[in-house]
């Protein structure tokens, strides 16, 4: 149906906004339970597509169905039917597709369609499966981001992580990976990657909180609910809940990094009042049963780092000294650039611009930190602060040409003209001084 046959008006607009939230709620679920029985994740992929595109065509026709995700269960489980058809012409072929046939109607037709993202990242984290795309291929596989977000996320071009990311798919269905949670004993060995994946699906996401890219909109909030899963099914993992602190933490704050007007502002600067106390208090609960079982990892560490700025910020008090010797120990554990940045920047807080560049030397040899742009906004305060004025302003240049959101960008600009603004006034005065 071409565009222009679509009906205007209020009933099309509601099968629209209908189909958008279905599609933010409940890709992921629907993948995972067609890829569940088929084994064939490119394909249940295909199918859902598919099948929302037929929705876009009937929906604001015939109204919105009572199940929404059932209806889409139903067309993708065709479609999908159809193609394996197409694709396997043997009488063995047929046995199977009964079977799966059989038990995508029985799904469909409930109101309740069973979660499997779970047992599906933990499919995507097989050993069958390269180490690197893992991660990469949850985020496309589980919560539906686009291989180019994807390649932007990991700095890797799209063309290459398409391949890389079909390639996989095409491992999950030749080894016959099973789509099920592992049993205790090899669960840990997997816990890792699915966690890894989980932050860095929320990571995509937080970086776009103004909301620019329509594809990233609603994806921190589903690596919170994902997180929520694990630490519900595992709940003797503390860095399970280390994660859900850490995003809860970070996502407590969402509301004040940008003003009224859309302007980005930094930590140091928000509104604490606009906080959000209750899931910073789930947060801090998070972290105390974490601290139980005497078994510090890397994401209770940064959970903890922003429990510290959150006490900072909250009750007025110097606590850098406490920040400094969390990174210290997040680094020794992760050995991390981005870990350096930061705990270069907490040192000049602590000790001084000096001491916080000289610290910040310790990473500058790392070839990645040089596209980094939060090495060069650090390098550039500090430099602003040490009184080297030039150093300052080159560096300020290299931050602001790697920063992709428009207004972090401005909040930088803004920052190099202060800085270059005030410094003739302070060569004044001390030439009067003079």
């Amino acid at each position: 149906m071409s565009e222009s046959a679509k009906p205007a008006g209020p009933a099309g607009d509601r099968a629209q906004r209908t189909i958008e939230e279905v599609a933010r709620r409940s890709y992921g679920k629907l993948v995972a339970f067609l890829a569940a029985r088929t084994h064939h994740v490119a394909a249940a992929e295909d199918a859902l597509s598919e099948a929302f595109a037929s929705a876009l065509a009937v929906w604001p026709v015939n109204g919105c169905p009572e199940n929404p995700e059932g209806w889409l269960l139903t067309v993708a489980r065709r479609k999908g039917i159809d193609a394996m058809r197409r694709q396997q012409r043997d009488e063995s072929a047929a046995a199977d597709l009964l079977l799966i046939a059989e038990g995508l109607d029985v799904a469909a037709a409930s109101a309740q369609i069973p979660d499997q993202r779970l047992a599906l990242l933990f499919a995507c984290a097989h050993p069958a499966i390269e180490e690197g795309i893992r991660a990469p291929l949850m985020l496309q596989a589980v919560l539906g981001l686009h291989a180019e977000a994807i390649a932007s996320a990991f700095l890797i071009s799209p063309a290459t992580m398409g391949q890389r990311l079909v390639r996989a798919k095409n491992k999950i269905r030749q080894a016959c990976v099973p789509f099920r949670v592992p049993e205790r004993e090899e669960l840990r060995e997997r816990l890792d990657t699915v966690l890894d994946a989980i932050y860095a699906a929320f990571a995509e996401g937080w970086s776009d909180r103004a909301g620019t890219d329509v594809v990233r909109q609603d994806l921190a909030q589903e690596a919170i609910f994902l997180s929520r899963v694990v630490v519900e099914l595992l709940p003797e993992e503390p860095e399970a809940m280390g994660l859900l602190a850490l995003m809860l933490h970070a996502e407590a704050r969402s509301g004040a990094r940008r003003n009224a007007l859309g302007e980005y502002v930094p930590l140091a600067e928000q509104n604490v009042a606009r906080w959000d106390s209750r899931l910073i208090r789930e947060a801090e609960d998070l972290l105390r049963r974490a601290s139980v079982f005497l078994q510090v990892g890397r994401f209770q560490l940064e959970a903890a780092l922003q429990s510290a700025h959150v006490h900072r910020r909250l009750t007025g008090q110097n606590n850098w000294a406490d920040v400094v010797q969390l990174y210290e120990t997040l680094l020794a554990i992760s050995g991390s650039p981005v870990v350096a940045i930061n705990r270069a920047v907490a040192i000049g807080e602590l000790r001084g611009a000096s001491a916080g560049l000289e610290a910040l030397e310790e990473v500058a040899a790392d070839a990645r930190v040089k596209q980094y742009q939060p090495y060069w906004a650090a390098r550039a305060d500090l430099l602003a602060k040490s009184g080297a004025r030039d150093e300052a302003g080159e560096a300020f240049r290299r931050a602001i040409g790697l920063e992709r959101d428009p207004a972090v960008r401005r909040f930088l600009q803004n920052r190099q003209a202060a800085i270059a603004d005030s410094w003739p006034a302070r060569k004044r005065n001390g030439n009067l001084q003079k």
